[in-house]
């Protein structure tokens, strides 16, 4: 783009808040930002006498083409730049981070004594993390005013039996003294999570429903606590700190317009699934579905399947994970998705198509080959990407079935593919890891069809260990557990031996 017409398309910036994305001759983006007014923001970046060091002096050279998108306020603008830029990784956001400024929100909801803090770096502790986010005190100030909204407390009391001054304040919830029961405390929770995954519509619109229904019941003490709560809500409206977009508009989403134009759809997907599956030998193994909705991820909506066939087979398992993703039940729960992408190339694909046909619909699905990040798409009579694909750059070979693309890698389509197929595997294997570990830490009498924890615990008092009770007599074991259940006992840990 020419100074002249940067210029002009600079001069239509308007003063809302928003997310700008800064690109270079080819067109790919090389810095993504937020700003409070993107008119103000933006156009700092072209202005001569403003000091700046050398790292963006090098930056603002590269410049030939800025984007953006607008938002209600700032907060919309710091969750979907974080979201945005571990998608693209943009190589000036990279060079200019100070990895010391990142922090994410942890949210222990699964303790016995919850909390929530910031901290530097996630761990693999079971606690919910929400980040990066590059501005530290923008974060600090939303919580602050959120904790309002939904009391939390920041840390576990030691020695402490009396609730604090923070509860008096309406801040903590008040466990020591019972104030707040644990249950009703992890809704709470619940509810500040998806505050901090941008769902603020949905959730205000739970708590006004919540609120007309305790109304209606004649509990008015919950109807005023909730009416309180929209209240904060509000008034962190006002703060400017929150704002009613859920997500980026998908029409916005170059990524997304894209894939759209190369797969010849109607709209910009904005729900798309990808599955994945993750096994060890053939054990533990399970299926994941995350959901991007409008180019973001959506992970309220994330589903997992513990398969329920046997063997190490990742083709008949895909299908099985979309056969139950995909039947009338499920679609009816959880909606119908725009599109579908399968982590694999051309055996995966047509195993997901075959699930889809035997279901009657007509998803459009695409696979991402890992070598090379290849695209697999149906071949279909008078929908041929490979036009379009060309005019993106890239390379494509078809065959009477398929259709493989290889774009360049800086692409946007490949950027949110990789991003969700990433996100796909990650979960898959979260999900593995959690169901290896209950096992490896299960007893053997655990898996005896038909014998509870009380007949188990007999077992276990009378000879010690699950191994002890294999080398058992089946004669000890029906003086023990009598004849009937004895004996079955006896036959299964037989088969141990």
């Amino acid at each position: 783009m020419s100074p002249k017409k940067l210029q002009t398309k600079l001069s239509r910036l308007p003063t809302s808040p928003g997310v700008y994305f800064h690109k270079d001759q080819a067109g790919e983006i090389i810095y993504i930002g937020k700003a409070a007014n993107l008119r103000n923001r933006v156009r700092q970046y072209f202005q001569p006498s403003r000091a700046r060091d050398s790292k963006t002096d090098i930056l603002v050279a590269e410049i030939a083409d800025v984007d953006w998108t607008e938002l209600e306020n700032e907060a919309d603008a710091l969750f979907l730049e974080a979201e945005l830029v571990r998608r693209y990784q943009p190589r000036f956001n990279i060079l200019l981070r100070d990895d010391k400024s990142q922090q994410f929100v942890r949210v222990d909801d699964k303790s016995d004594y919850p909390t929530v803090s910031l901290v530097r770096r996630p761990l693999d502790d079971g606690a919910r993390y929400f980040g990066p986010y590059i501005n530290g005190l923008a974060v600090k100030k939303a919580l602050r005013y959120l904790r309002r909204a939904f009391p939390y407390a920041t840390s576990r009391p030691v020695g402490q039996k009396r609730v604090s001054l923070h509860y008096h304040l309406g801040l903590d919830p008040g466990l020591e003294e019972g104030r707040t029961s644990l249950s009703d405390y992890r809704a709470n929770l619940r509810k500040l999570m998806q505050y901090l995954r941008g769902q603020r519509v949905a959730l205000v619109r739970g708590i006004e429903r919540d609120m007309k229904k305790a109304a209606s019941a004649k509990n008015f003490e919950k109807a005023a606590s909730l009416r309180n709560q929209l209240f904060a809500l509000y008034e962190l409206n006002r703060q400017i700190l929150f704002g009613d977009r859920e997500l980026q508009d998908a029409s916005q989403d170059r990524a997304l317009t894209e894939l759209a134009e190369l797969l010849g759809l109607a709209d910009p997907p904005k729900r798309i699934e990808g599955f994945d599956i993750s096994h060890m030998q053939g054990t533990d193994t399970v299926a994941s579905m995350v959901v991007f909705a409008s180019g973001v991820p959506d992970k309220t909506a994330y589903r997992k399947f513990k398969m329920r066939l046997p063997g190490n087979d990742d083709f008949v398992h895909l299908h099985e994970a979309l056969s139950r993703r995909l039947s009338e039940t499920n679609r009816q729960k959880w909606g119908t998705p725009d599109l579908i992408l399968v982590d694999g190339g051309k055996g995966q694909l047509k195993v997901a198509l075959k699930a889809r046909d035997a279901a009657g619909l007509s998803i459009p699905m695409i696979g991402l080959a890992k070598r090379e990040e290849e695209i697999i798409v149906l071949n279909q009579p008078g929908k041929n990407p490979t036009p379009k694909a060309k005019t993106m750059g890239a390379y494509v070979s078809e065959s009477s079935k398929f259709i493989t693309i290889l774009l360049p890698k800086n692409s946007h389509i490949v950027k949110l593919l990789q991003r969700i197929r990433d996100e796909s595997h990650r979960f898959a294997i979260s999900y593995h890891s959690t169901l290896k570990r209950r096992r490896s830490s299960s007893s053997l009498l655990d898996e005896i069809p038909g014998i509870g924890p009380a007949t188990r615990k007999k077992i276990i008092r009378r000879f010690g260990s699950a191994r002890a009770a294999i080398s058992a007599e089946p004669s000890e074991l029906q003086e023990l557990l009598g004849r009937r259940t004895g004996a079955k006992v006896a036959k299964y840990l037989e088969a141990l031996r």
